[in-house]
């Protein structure tokens, strides 16, 4: 049976004085999509909305990578002077990218600012900082220590996150200052960190898989356990990819 294809957006640099505009991507993501066996496919920032059409009618699933701060002032809210803003051009195309793949119900993995960007697009919103909105919440970004990580708490019975962790001892790193707030309708929180930050979200939709998660599978500083992650989505999206056969 064919391997899934799998689209990755990119982080995006616009062009200065002494270096061209750029794309780039951990490798961490889709090396998680080939362990998980799917096929990555890489796609560029797209301005033209028919242009993002023919490609979401070649994959099956859609992975949306981590990244600096959302920009809150196109969700109504001020910019926080913590905020480290990512590129208009991103932006644009990551938030219209989303508004497609929720449209057609594609399967969903949003990792970091992805799972931000989930939660918004759905309804939901952001604490802009965890240490001003949440003031009793542990250190969930450690300058000192990039591979920073904490104990992870599982709230969904019969989740992603509950069928992954079972009942292991989990410890997540953790390398975020924002964090979902209000959870989306249609959306469930399935981990969170002990201080009660949300830490994954899930769809409770029966027509689409979308997970969110605010730490970060794919980084070297995860976990094995985190590896299967990978796998629950990439089998969500070959199955998505049967049933629209068999609808077809």
């Amino acid at each position: 049976m064919r391997k899934p294809l799998i689209a990755l957006n990119a982080d995006y640099r616009s062009a200065k004085k002494d270096a061209p505009a750029y794309s780039f991507l951990a490798a961490g993501y889709y090396d998680g999509i080939m362990r998980a066996n799917g096929v990555p496919v890489i796609i560029p920032p797209y301005g033209d909305e028919a242009d993002i059409e023919a490609v979401l009618d070649l994959v099956q699933g859609v992975v949306f990578v981590g990244g600096l701060d959302l920009d809150p002032r196109r969700d109504g809210f001020m910019v926080h002077p913590s905020q480290r803003l990512m590129e208009a051009r991103r932006e644009r195309f990551d938030r219209l990218l989303m508004d497609r793949v929720a449209a057609r119900r594609l399967p969903v993995l949003a990792i970091g600012a992805g799972m931000q960007l989930l939660n918004v697009s759905q309804g939901g919103n952001l604490y802009l900082h965890i240490p001003e909105d949440v003031p009793h919440a542990l250190p969930h970004k450690c300058p000192e220590d990039p591979e920073h990580r904490h104990a992870l708490i599982v709230t969904a019975p019969g989740s992603v996150m509950d069928r992954v962790y079972r009942d292991s001892e989990i410890r997540v790193n953790s390398m975020h200052h924002m964090a979902v707030d209000e959870v989306a309708p249609g959306f469930q929180v399935t981990a969170r960190a002990p201080d009660g930050v949300i830490e994954a979200i899930e769809s409770t939709q029966d027509d689409w898989f979308a997970i969110g998660t605010q730490f970060h599978p794919e980084a070297d500083s995860a976990s094995a356990l985190d590896m299967r992650i990978f796998e629950e989505f990439v089998e969500a999206a070959a199955t998505h990819r049967s049933l629209m056969r068999a609808a077809a």
